[in-house]
């Protein structure tokens, strides 16, 4: 019998698909068999670059392979986040992601990425509060939530608050607490936590909503007075502050976050694999205490609970930058 041109590579294609979907299977099995990159879109030393090492180097240990972490820092994690949603999705590039890269999207014009369309979830790592804190020797009968809105309101011209620049979430979480508590402040952004927490201890600017992380030492010497944290639950660092929802703000929730992305495609059952020994090394008690004394809590999240999380908080503040009209400077 003889075949036409079409049917004959049609019948060879058919013949070798069983070939090539096994040797799918079979690289899948054989994962990993070389070193995995975590990209950490920031720079060396801060809590979303600790909890990569921290996570990273016991992953190693658990594939055992190396667990490279490499700093890409930049435009609030935006270059490095376009690189990888572009990068081999062969579950050997992972990217930390951070809510500034999450909403870098809608910050900037440029960001080269859809945080929703072009990355694939993995695991949730961790939650980093954040603090709302005021100059005690300014402020001095500014205890709480309530007695700083009142504060707010009986000045002439709006209190300034400051956060670690326009468009950081200690921006966008006061926004959304002026919005919903229905009082008025003046944002001075800076360009970064250390310089806006040193003038807020310095009196340049008399409240700032802070990382927890970086504000934590300095409420312990009594430089800053912790007022509210934005968490729906007390944190255990600060365990006799209230959370602003308790203060009276109903519904309100504001959490920094982190987790471990892939590049869109990446085999399910490699996600699975991740997520499978992230949720193992998180329930370690060495690990949450390593994590705690960078000031970030461990906060395991499976694919499909991470992805619904990026979806939300992109959809919800990205709602909040457009009706505000903020912008990364």
């Amino acid at each position: 019998m003889k075949f036409s041109p079409i049917c004959r590579r049609t019948v060879l294609a058919l013949a070798a698909a069983p070939l090539l979907v096994g040797s799918a299977m079979a690289q899948q099995a054989a994962w990993p068999d070389k070193m995995i990159k975590l990209v950490v879109p920031f720079p060396a030393g801060g809590p979303t670059d600790t909890a990569s090492r921290i996570v990273g180097q016991k992953l190693g240990e658990r594939l055992k392979q190396t667990v490279l972490v490499e700093n890409k820092a930049g435009a609030s994690g935006s270059i490095a986040a376009a690189q990888v949603s572009k990068s081999p999705a062969d579950g050997y590039t992972l990217m930390m992601l951070a809510t500034p890269t999450l909403l870098a999207p809608h910050l900037y014009k440029k960001a080269g990425y859809d945080t929703v369309k072009d990355f694939t979830p993995v695991a949730t790592v961790y939650d980093l509060p954040i603090v709302v804190v005021v100059n005690p020797k300014l402020l001095p009968d500014v205890t709480d939530l309530k007695s700083l809105i009142a504060n707010a309101k009986a000045q002439k011209t709006p209190l300034n608050y400051t956060s670690s620049g326009a468009g950081s979430f200690g921006h966008l979480s006061m926004e959304l607490l002026k919005q919903m508590a229905g009082f008025d402040m003046q944002h001075v952004p800076y360009k970064g936590g250390v310089p806006a927490i040193t003038d807020t201890i310095g009196g340049q600017v008399p409240i700032m909503y802070a990382d927890l992380v970086a504000a934590l030492p300095h409420i312990q010497a009594g430089k800053l007075r912790a007022i509210a944290v934005g968490s729906p639950q007390r944190v255990t660092m600060l365990p006799e502050v209230k959370t602003i929802a308790e203060q009276g703000i109903k519904g309100y929730d504001a959490v920094s976050w982190g987790g471990l992305l892939a590049p869109p495609g990446t085999p399910k059952a490699v996600v699975e694999r991740i997520a499978g020994e992230v949720k193992q090394i998180l329930a370690e008690k060495e690990i949450q205490d390593k994590l705690l004394n960078a000031g970030a809590i461990a906060h395991f999240q499976d694919p499909a609970q991470m992805g619904q999380r990026v979806q939300q908080d992109y959809t919800r503040w990205g709602q909040l930058i457009r009706d505000k009209g903020i912008a990364s400077e």
